[in-house]
This record gives structure tokens, C-alpha cells and sequence, in this order.
């Protein structure tokens, strides 16, 4: 029998909190609930769950610097929920690290799909490993390493880099990305892809804003570049 998802949900609307915690239990999943981003912080440090869910717009920590907190210590999966879908929200919150976003209302059935989503990013695949310069990327441990030293990487960080390794020199568009790591290819959210491969690149290039490994193609998206 496979594991129950265990999700800490941060949320200081109670009837939001309320209703998203009984949906989500509805569906198979352990839910622990939070209303300020200090008791969310402290529910972390004291438990372990496999993904965080987290609003916005909360009373003292906001989500955005919630999530900053997460990502110093932590690459668990993050989804935002937020009542704005515009550029600033969310790519303020991808910037701070967040793996998806949920614009509210939200459905307590399409944030399932968007949380088993993200889960299934870290799950182990084929056996082979692949290397690029200093970079080598095991699938079976589900480990990066560069120069012999691990990199911590989100699950969605991970998945985006195993996808691109899959088709090495060949670019991959916005949307194409959305589908194989996301599971889900709405327009406007090619922004997470952009903010993806923005984090990734600070873990796995010598000089990020240089890159020579993740290689934007203009008009169409992304690819591998495997070194000479």
C-alpha cells in the first residue's frame, strides 16, 4: 500500500482552511493546518510533511518570506495559493521558491491534482545515470551531484533537469515543459518554467547569469547543452 500524503496547510481564512482540509482528507491525504506563518514554521520544525500549501496573504510572516524560510533549510514542495493570478504574486512567489501556484477560489479537487502533481516529480524512474561536464545526474537514487558535491534540489527542480537531460541538444518549449513537469500546459503559467530554470541554473551552472548548460532558446524555450 502506498505512503498517505502528509500536508501542512497554511491558511488564515478559516472557512478556507476549513473546507481545503476536509476536501483534501476526502481524498486521501493527512492534513495539518496552520493560520499564521509562525505556527506553520513551528508545525515544520516539529513534524515532516511532504508538501507544504501555502496562502499568501497572511497576518505577520507573509507566504512569499514563509517560503524564503522553507527554502534556506528545505526542498519539500511548496504550492502557492494566492487570490491574484497576475505577474507580481506569482513571480514573486516562484522567485521565493514555491514549485506551483493555486489561484483562490480554489477547487479542493483540481489542488489534489496540482498536490499529487508535484509529489510525483520526486519518484524514482529508470536506473541509468547521465554526465555533463562536472554535472552527473543518477535516476535511480534521484541524486545531482556537480564536482562530487550533492546539490539540493526541489522536486520540480529535479524533475525540469531529468526532462531536459532526457533530450540533450534538442530545445524544448514553454509548454512542453508545463506537460512533462507540471502536468499541465495553461499559457500563462509558462512563467514556471521561467522561475524554474532561474533556481536551477543558480544550483547547476558556474555562472548563472553566463549559462552554459541550460541554454535559453529564443522564441521556443530551453534545452541541454551537453559540453565538448
Amino acid at each position: 500500500m502506498l505512503p498517505v500524503p502528509f500536508l501542512l496547510l497554511i491558511e488564515d481564512d478559516d472557512a478556507i482552511r476549513t473546507a481545503l482540509e476536509l476536501s483534501l482528507s476526502r481524498q486521501g491525504h493527512r492534513v495539518a493546518t496552520a493560520a499564521t506563518g509562525e505556527d506553520g514554521l513551528q508545525l515544520l520544525r516539529e513534524q515532516r510533511p511532504d508538501l507544504v500549501v501555502l496562502d499568501v496573504m497572511l497576518p505577520g510572516i507573509d507566504g512569499f518570506e514563509v517560503c524564503r524560510r522553507i527554502r534556506r533549510t528545505d526542498q519539500l514542495p511548496i504550492i502557492l495559493l494566492t487570490a491574484r493570478s497576475d505577474d507580481i504574486d506569482v513571480v514573486v512567489g516562484l522567485e521565493s521558491g514555491a514549485d506551483d501556484y493555486v489561484v483562490k477560489p480554489v477547487q479542493g479537487r483540481v489542488l489534489d491534482a496540482r498536490i499529487r502533481a508535484v509529489l510525483r516529480r520526486g519518484e524514482r524512474e529508470s536506473t541509468d545515470s547521465a554526465t555533463y561536464g562536472s554535472l552527473v545526474i543518477d535516476r535511480s537514487a534521484m541524486t545531482v551531484t556537480k564536482n562530487g558535491e550533492d546539490l539540493q534540489l526541489t522536486p520540480t527542480e529535479l524533475r525540469l533537469l531529468l526532462e531536459l537531460s532526457r533530450r540533450p541538444g534538442q530545445a524544448l518549449s514553454r509548454q512542453q515543459l508545463l506537460r512533462l513537469v507540471w502536468e499541465h500546459d495553461y499559457l500563462g503559467d509558462s512563467r514556471l518554467v521561467d522561475a524554474c530554470v532561474q533556481r536551477l541554473r543558480a544550483k547547476v551552472e558556474d555562472v548563472p547569469s553566463s549559462p552554459t548548460l541550460i541554454r535559453t532558446v529564443r522564441g521556443v524555450g530551453y534545452r541541454l547543452d551537453v559540453p565538448a
